[in-house]
């Protein structure tokens, strides 16, 4: 089973192939990351990388037995004891409970290691999947928004709760 471990430079090649493989996957249900993030990636993933050494982010991938990076799960935008959640699986390894399995651990990590008291995500009305996800980790619906002209749902998680 993959496990989630927080981003370090080496997983700088497995997390680009990901990122690449997967790019057509995704954009399908959220923004696309546009050229310039694959012309500069390494340059970012050092951004990152200094970004989360200063306790602002928490980036994860999730991790297979043969390093193969087939997810990613961060907590970004921490501050006042939040963050907000943010995740991908690769398209091979959807319909698993990958997902839901790393949210899981993304929560107690929050708890656990970063000291959280809630998390907010969103995703668009069409992504059932995703909803699903967050509805089975603990998140409840807060609102609408608007995600680059797509509808989109609004959630928070209570981490002082427990949840199955």
């Amino acid at each position: 089973m993959p496990r989630l471990q927080l981003l370090r430079f080496d997983h700088a090649p497995a997390l680009l192939a990901f990122e690449r493989e997967n790019r057509a996957y995704f954009a399908a249900s959220i923004p696309d990351r546009g050229d310039r993030y694959f012309a500069d990636f390494d340059r970012r993933h050092a951004a990152l990388m200094a970004e989360q050494a200063t306790g602002l982010c928490f980036f994860h991938v999730l991790v297979a037995g043969d390093g193969e990076v087939v997810g990613r799960v961060n907590l970004v935008d921490v501050a006042d004891g939040s963050a907000e959640l943010g995740y991908r699986i690769a398209e091979r390894a959807t319909g698993r409970g990958l997902a839901t399995a790393a949210v899981r651990e993304a929560r107690d990590l929050a708890v656990t290691e970063y000291g959280l008291a809630e998390l907010r995500a969103v995703t668009t009305l069409d992504n059932t999947g995703s909803r699903a996800v967050l509805a089975r980790t603990g998140f409840v619906t807060t609102g609408e928004v608007d995600l680059d002209g797509r509808t989109g749902l609004s959630f928070v998680c209570d981490l002082r709760v427990e949840t199955v």
